[in-house]
């Protein structure tokens, strides 16, 4: 390890472990999964690239996605070599230092914000998603953790549903209605 290294002692001090001058000669813990994972995925993208027409000609349609799957798959098996042959950065963990408990529950949270987008709608799984965040990022009172997730929520909704108009998917909530009543109180009552 380089000894201008800030992180050899703490590695938690703000300072980034993928600046030049870290971990040269050592391999972080997952980092060898990790690589292997890429050079598994990059020849399923090979193997489905030569699907599209096979290697027929330089000009078939499959020539460019494989000749790019190829230089992905060559470079991700090149450095699961190299990463394989290092040895294991002493006193780290998976689970402690590169993948917290933290990181794993809000992967979750983002598949469950993914999955109830459509059935219940932008505004009510925002909400959810803001107020369970804030409850465990900010280990406040649940009048904090819903006076800023409500308070954001409205900023967000209209900026984005009000002012620049975009289309948010509109679930469960009777959101047009909402929107109608809001121009109504805007535009003085008048239809």
């Amino acid at each position: 390890m380089d000894p201008e290294f800030r992180g050899d002692i703490d590695h938690h001090d703000g300072t980034s472990d993928a600046t030049p001058g870290g971990y040269t000669k050592q391999r972080r813990p997952g980092e060898l999964g990790f690589a292997l994972f890429l050079s598994a995925a990059s020849l399923f993208l090979l193997y489905n690239a030569y699907n599209i027409s096979g290697f027929e000609a330089l000009s078939a349609p499959g020539a460019v996605p494989m000749a790019t799957t190829l230089a992905m798959a060559i470079s991700a098996i090149v450095v699961a070599f190299r990463t394989s042959r290092r040895s294991k950065v002493a006193g780290e963990t998976l689970s402690k230092d590169i993948l917290p408990t933290n990181v794993i529950v809000f992967v979750g949270i983002l598949i469950v914000f993914g999955v109830l987008l459509k059935p219940l709608g932008f505004v009510l799984t925002a909400a959810l998603f803001l107020i369970l965040s804030n409850k465990l990022l900010a280990r406040r009172g649940w009048g904090y953790t819903l006076a800023v997730s409500v308070g954001s929520l409205v900023v967000i909704w209209i900026v984005f549903r009000v002012v620049f108009t975009v289309l948010l998917p509109a679930g469960i909530l009777p959101e047009a209605e909402f929107l109608q009543f809001f121009r109504n109180l805007t535009s003085g009552g008048a239809s």
